[in-house]
């Protein structure tokens, strides 16, 4: 019922741009907060940064900072991430996730989303 896929994924080099897409199946997109998280290889998935449905926005990870960017398109029912001068450690599977509610949790709780889609892949190197 509430399916996420995201795209945009691939083999960047140092210094480059990526925008990711997230695509919801949901009803109407502007009453949920989107979040996204990528895992590293060998590493935890890693909150990154969190859009409310007003389009505010909470950052969980400095290594972000700027450098990545969270917009929404309600009517579209998307979520991008833009990810801006990437390094070889932001290799990782990206993924985006509904938050239970409007607002994004403070800290990067997985218990605040419900909801994960399946991945995309963004490889950083030379």
């Amino acid at each position: 019922q509430f399916q996420l896929v995201e795209s945009g994924g691939g083999l960047v080099q140092p210094g480059g741009t990526l925008r990711l897409s997230c695509v919801a199946s949901v009803r109407n997109l502007d009453i949920w907060a989107i979040g996204w998280f990528r895992r590293a290889p060998g590493k935890e998935r890693e909150g990154l940064l969190c859009i409310d449905n007003k389009g505010g926005v909470t950052k969980y990870a400095d290594s972000v900072t700027g450098r990545f960017t969270i917009s929404r398109d309600n009517a579209k029912k998307t979520v991008y991430l833009q990810m801006n001068d990437l390094r070889p450690e932001d290799t990782a599977v990206y993924y985006c996730t509904l938050s239970t509610g409007p607002q994004c949790t403070l800290v990067a709780d997985e218990r605040g989303f419900f909801s994960w889609g399946q991945g995309t892949q963004v490889t950083v190197a030379s």
